[in-house]
């Protein structure tokens, strides 16, 4: 491989960004090209009038990820984001009327459990540990390790970390092991759905998540979790990197399995000693190296679990939380609905963000309802299980039965459904996350961050490991970016 001087990143997502970051720091020159108007990818605004909300990521866990990328490229992460600490971050409501707070104080978090389940709260010190375990085998073994072949699979410590890591348990098994109350489970099973996963078939190895929620904290971004990107954004500007928004990669030129240059849509031509491609795998390989992939070759994998968002701008507030979770008695059949038969739920768990609520600026004429729940991916022909319509009204109809007048109030709303995300990202099938974690290989053995095609052509984002979720998106372009940097510094 010749020397790395030059790199090309596609999509400026996170993953994108903290790559552009490491790398321009490091005296690499580096081009972004990003097809939507703004960097960001899944992060960033949507306003109706007065109205701000967050589309990507809501919940926002591991602070320090985010603030590594940039004060190791030596800068200071306050100048370009400051993020808050949600003590009591998600309220969870059940169809009895009870409720549940998430709380990142174990203290109150004990007694919270208390007031629903008196052997729950015994058990939950032990449950922080366990998930606090998994979460220190995972960052000492696999968030950081990338890559490039079958090979790097064959590491003893690796081997041994991940049979310690639960592979074979689900996470609805692992939850039972410590709640004996339905609703306290289904509250904790809400996290395989953050990989786009069933808790019935996801490896407990996910558990971690409960760590990262539990222990360390849920976090909020002021002035909106968009500012994560836009921060990373102004960061790569201030390093000298180029970014080009409202450009869309369309080939990656080869010459003997090397990539040389990127083109564009416009036919704009960027030469490269390295490629990075921040996307979805699963389309975007086939679509920009035609010349060298055959896509009938390749069995797809099962997708992860897509999603249904309402923005609802209000006129007046709610009762309602930050974060607010209403549950269904049938979340079992929901994900069977799902990934089984390829259908809504008949009766979803909804998540609602209302940011307002910390943050009163963001809609200061109401609240600004972040409606989302779980939806199919699309059919293998591109097909929606339900017209989006029809989707928001009956998200409208459930809320209204939970004393939520959203109709009433409403001034403006936005849908985004799985026809949306597949058409402005790229997305396969509209997955949030690519293929599913509902098999242990495929929560192991996602896609390498190297080709195996084309020696200087790397990968990031949530399709690729260590999988999905923001924090992991970042670490994925950071540890692409350190194998260019490895290789350039090898190759001096």
């Amino acid at each position: 491989m010749n020397q790395i001087k030059k790199v090309v990143i596609i999509g400026a997502g996170l993953g994108g960004l903290a790559a552009a970051i490491r790398l321009q720091s490091q005296g690499i020159e580096t081009t972004v090209l990003e097809k939507r108007p703004k960097a960001g990818g899944k992060l960033h605004e949507r306003k109706l009038g007065t109205h701000s909300f967050d589309f990507g990521p809501n919940t926002i866990t591991m602070p320090h990820v985010f603030k590594s990328v940039l004060s190791e490229a030596g800068l200071n992460p306050d100048r370009y984001f400051t993020m808050i600490k949600l003590t009591q971050h998600t309220q969870n409501q059940f169809s009895d009327g009870s409720t549940l707070m998430m709380s990142s104080d174990p203290d109150e978090m004990t007694e919270n459990l208390r007031l629903i389940d008196e052997q729950s709260a015994q058990r939950y010190p032990a449950y922080l540990k366990e998930v606090q375990s998994l979460y220190r085998l995972a960052d000492k073994h696999f968030f950081h390790r990338t890559f490039s072949s079958w090979r790097d699979y064959l590491n003893p410590p690796l081997g041994f970390a991940m049979m310690r890591a639960r592979p074979f348990e689900s996470l609805d098994r692992f939850h039972r092991k410590y709640f004996k109350d339905e609703r306290i489970i289904r509250a904790f099973n809400r996290y395989a759905t953050y990989i786009g996963s069933s808790p019935f078939h996801a490896p407990a190895t996910f558990g971690l998540i409960g760590h990262l929620e539990m222990n360390d904290g849920v976090y909020y971004t002021l002035g909106g979790n968009r500012k994560i990107a836009e921060g990373f954004y102004q960061a790569a500007i201030d390093l000298g990197a180029t970014v080009y928004t409202d450009t869309e990669a369309e080939k990656i030129e080869t010459q003997n399995q090397t990539a040389t240059h990127v083109v564009t849509s416009s036919g704009a031509s960027y030469p490269a000693d390295a490629v990075l491609l921040n996307g979805d795998l699963i389309t975007q390989v086939p679509r920009l190296l035609k010349d060298l992939h055959d896509p009938s070759k390749k069995k797809l994998p099962e997708p992860s679990v897509s999603a249904f968002v309402t923005m609802a701008a209000l006129n007046r507030r709610l009762d309602l939380h930050h974060h607010h979770v209403f549950f269904s008695d049938r979340s079992k059949e929901e994900f069977a609905d799902i990934f089984e038969r390829g259908k809504y739920g008949k009766d979803p768990t909804i998540y609602i963000c209302t940011s307002s609520k910390t943050e009163t600026d963001r809609s200061p004429d109401g609240d600004n309802l972040f409606i989302l729940v779980n939806a199919p991916p699309l059919s293998e022909d591109g097909k929606s299980a339900l017209e989006a319509d029809k989707v928001e009204e009956r998200l409208f109809n459930k809320l209204e039965e939970k004393g939520l007048p959203i109709r009433q109030n409403l001034i403006e709303s936005q849908t985004v459904d799985p026809k949306t995300i597949a058409a402005s990202f790229h997305a396969y099938r509209g997955a949030l996350y690519g293929g599913a974690s509902n098999k242990r290989k495929d929560t192991f053995l996602r896609p390498f961050n190297r080709s195996q095609e084309v020696g200087n052509l790397f990968f990031a984002g949530g399709s690729t490991h260590p999988g999905g979720g923001s924090p992991m998106v970042v670490i994925s372009g950071l540890n692409a970016a350190d194998q260019m940097i490895n290789l350039a510094k090898k190759n001096l």
